[in-house]
């Protein structure tokens, strides 16, 4: 029943979303990848809450005083597109229940017409999550809500470009959401300040995404996540808001981590999380050494998809690809796909792909 509605899901996504946003949006080109790698993900620190957070969107209790933001979002594609009319920044606690997630949105009309649980959310202005806590590309969760507090949540075994499917209805037991208007809803007649949001994501619930990694997660866990803002050009028409067609402007998509295109389903650019149970301000952000082997590996996977295009088949060998033996990537056929692997020589490292994108670390000592 699930692969059906996934397909029912992929189907009407060809037809309703046919941005980068697209629910069977499979195209994932080279020059992607160009556009992509010249970005580096970026990364935040998420501290321990040092006492009870109650979910109302305010954010007010002392936990959150001292608790870094993240940089304001920008354009989805980054650099040197124009930063965003409106600003948006999220901060991020956790405990050994939840992870909590707010966020503050900057908007001077807010407005939202979805009520329905799991509808197709970013047609309205919406904030969303994405976590992907081993960061292997696959089996991934997303969250989306507007400011009437409806929320849409859903499963990805593999990104839509690599066939998905979507998972709609995968609800989180004990997730808690709220908003907290600055302002008022639905009202042209006058100015907003904007609005806010404030999520306790249950680690029994993402547990199930986890993988390898531990969940709750351990002080120093880092897991990959990504977080977007939809917005809409809208017209004030016979006092009512009235918004702007797509075909006219389509949505815009800020973010905390740009991608470098328009597509929050490319989870390998998505930024970092790194939990401590320090207090805030004290612990320092370790990068990501498998980071140049994660690139390299989707270098392969991008090459891949041009060498497919134009030879129905996928290459054989790195040298076929054009990658010099100097990035110590292998690739041989596996089935009807291939497996990628580079190791790194100073830390011995080694990282596998497949055609589907799926990323991972080969266990120390193997």
């Amino acid at each position: 029943m699930r692969n059906a509605i996934g397909l029912i899901v992929v189907l009407v996504g060809c037809i309703l979303f046919p941005s980068g946003r697209a629910l069977a949006d499979s195209t994932s080109r080279e020059g992607d990848w160009a556009a992509m790698k010249s970005i580096t993900p970026r990364h935040y620190i998420c501290y321990r809450a040092t006492g009870p957070i109650k979910i109302d969107g305010k954010a007010d209790e002392p936990a959150w005083a001292n608790v870094p933001w993240t940089e304001d979002f920008v354009d989805i594609q980054g650099s040197p597109k124009p930063a965003p009319r409106f600003w948006t920044r999220a901060k991020l606690l956790w405990d050994d229940k939840y992870l909590y997630v707010f966020a503050d949105l900057e908007e001077p009309h807010v407005w939202g017409t979805l009520t329905k649980k799991n509808a197709i959310m970013f047609m309205d202005p919406d904030f969303e999550v994405f976590i992907d806590p081993d960061g292997d590309n696959h089996n991934y969760y997303e969250y989306e809500m507007n400011a009437l507090n409806s929320i849409w949540e859903l499963t990805l075994d593999r990104p839509y470009r690599d066939g998905g499917p979507a998972h709609l209805g995968t609800n989180l037991k004990d997730l808690h959401s709220a908003v907290h208007i600055d302002g008022t809803i639905n009202n042209p007649a006058d100015t907003d300040r904007g609005w806010a949001v404030e999520i306790a994501f249950p680690w029994s619930g993402l547990a199930k995404y986890a993988g390898a990694m531990s969940c709750p997660p351990k002080d120093g866990d880092q897991w990959r996540m990504g977080f977007s803002r939809v917005e809409w050009l809208i017209d004030i028409i016979n006092g009512k808001y009235k918004k702007v067609p797509r075909e006219a402007h389509p949505e815009d998509n800020w973010v905390w981590s740009p991608q470098g295109v328009i597509d929050m389903h490319r989870p390998e650019r998505w930024g970092y999380v790194q939990f401590s149970t320090g207090a805030p301000g004290s612990a320092t952000f370790k990068p990501d050494v498998t980071l140049p082997l994660r690139d390299r590996l989707m270098e392969v996977y991008y090459r891949q998809k041009e060498y497919f295009k134009a030879h129905h088949h996928y290459a054989s060998s790195a040298a076929e690809l054009g990658i010099g033996q100097e990035n110590s990537v292998d690739v041989k056929k596996q089935g009807d796909g291939y497996l990628a692997t580079v190791r790194d020589p100073k830390s011995n490292i080694v990282m596998h792909l497949t055609a589907d994108s799926k990323l991972w670390k080969e266990p120390a000592g193997k």
